[in-house]
């Protein structure tokens, strides 16, 4: 069975129109990179134009550069290219600040555009930021959370639809990797009268989005995930058109407004997108995030899509293979349609066989209690990584090679 799958990973990576795009990366020698869904690796273009705006565009031209170099645009620059990405058009997306400044400001922007609707509605098993921040911005705005799967999430609106102010979601379950339809909940949620607001971070740069073409009215999403831009890189926030002229954000920052450098005493709101800019934009990081997305210059998010799917789906071939008889469990779908781009085994050790995995050049990360899970990016991922973190995991749980303890808390995994 080993020599069969290594046959179909030679074939596989020897087929991939992707294949190319990996030089587009600083992959450490001998690591394999399976934990792309928490921290993107180094682009090749970054540490050059870090370098450049470093030296050049601060070290020498000084505060000029907000003009020379354009600095002053680099959110709303920054963030039509990761517009691209979504399935935005031009002048609805900013970058800057973090994914839960980003998603207060939508979430409460999306409250606000329905006064009259208690209730805020979201996954009970989204990320805790999302949950959190849904709970925040409820009791700020004396409305209501309730908590509802994404499969229950139709019926909810047919029964309770009329007191929906938003719906807040993400297409990807973090954990599982399960995938949700994003057109049918968003159309779900619209029908009602309600506001769709989505969290990106899983998919924005592993799949094609297309958000103006759903009629999404806000999403979210990080920098430092599938696009690469680094630990803590700038999240972005998406507005559709239609809600310009009538939305507040609730954070009534400096560069925000319409006449930022006229200083004036009250707060009159930048049109369009650039409302959503609160501070000073952090250059390095803005600026690293944007040579990072040229990783995507001339690639087909289709063939992204394409190439995740052969790989988590040649991913789960493997664990049915080599791992299911070591006890691990398949968590991720087998179905290509609700799979994303992750591959999640349930395991009782799954800390210390994380660990065992990194120390044999195998990074992936765990969630508790017994999540291991594996991520994937198309533009950098093989199929012969995928066969090599299979293998080694499996010599390991049969070796009894690992610390079977849990986790220590407050370590990052």
């Amino acid at each position: 069975m080993t020599q069969q799958l290594t046959d179909l990973a030679d074939h596989l990576d020897a087929t991939d129109p992707l294949a190319h795009v990996r030089d587009r990366f600083l992959l450490p020698e001998g690591v394999v990179y399976l934990d792309g869904n928490s921290l993107g690796p180094l682009p090749a273009a970054v540490p050059p134009a870090l370098e450049d705006v470093v030296h050049r565009q601060w070290g020498t031209d000084l505060i000029r550069s907000w003009n020379t170099h354009d600095w002053w645009q680099a959110p709303l620059r920054v963030g039509d290219a990761i517009g691209a990405l979504i399935g935005a058009a031009p002048g609805q997306t900013v970058a800057g600040d973090s994914t839960s400044v980003q998603l207060f400001t939508a979430l409460s922007a999306a409250a606000e555009l329905r006064p009259d609707r208690p209730l805020l509605v979201t996954d009970p098993d989204h990320f805790p930021t999302d949950r959190y921040l849904a709970d925040s911005v409820a009791r700020l705005h004396g409305r209501q959370v309730r908590r509802i799967a994404p499969a229950d999430l139709p019926e909810f609106l047919d029964e309770h639809g009329d007191q929906v102010a938003v719906i807040s979601y993400s297409p990807v379950d973090f954990r599982s990797g399960e995938l949700h339809d994003v057109a049918a909940l968003t159309q779900a949620a619209h029908r009602v009268g309600a506001m769709a607001l989505w969290d990106l971070c899983h998919a924005a740069g592993a799949m094609p989005v297309h958000l103006d073409d759903l009629g999404v009215d806000f999403a979210v999403g990080c920098g430092y995930k599938f696009l690469s831009g680094g630990p803590g890189a700038p999240a972005f926030l998406y507005a559709a058109e239609r809600h310009h002229d009538a939305w507040r954000t609730p954070l009534s920052g400096w560069t925000g407004h319409a006449e930022p450098f006229g200083l004036q005493a009250d707060y009159v709101p930048a049109p369009g997108i650039a409302r959503a800019r609160i501070g000073t934009p952090p250059i390095l990081s803005l600026l690293a995030l944007e040579a990072a997305l040229t990783a995507f210059d001339g690639v087909d998010l289709a063939q992204v899509r394409a190439k995740s799917l052969s790989l988590t789906g040649f991913f789960l071939r493997c664990a049915d293979a080599l791992l299911a008889p070591e006890g691990f469990e398949a968590v991720t779908p087998a179905e290509p349609e609700i799979r994303a781009s992750q591959v999640s085994l349930r395991h009782p050790h799954a800390y210390g066989l994380i660990q065992a995995l990194a120390a044999q050049g195998v990074v992936a990360d765990m969630r508790a209690p017994d999540i291991l899970r594996f991520g994937v990016n198309a533009l950098y991922t093989s199929h012969h990584d995928v066969l090599t973190a299979a293998t080694r995991l499996r010599r390991i749980t049969a070796a009894g090679d690992y610390d079977p303890a849990p986790q220590e808390a407050g370590t990052v995994t």
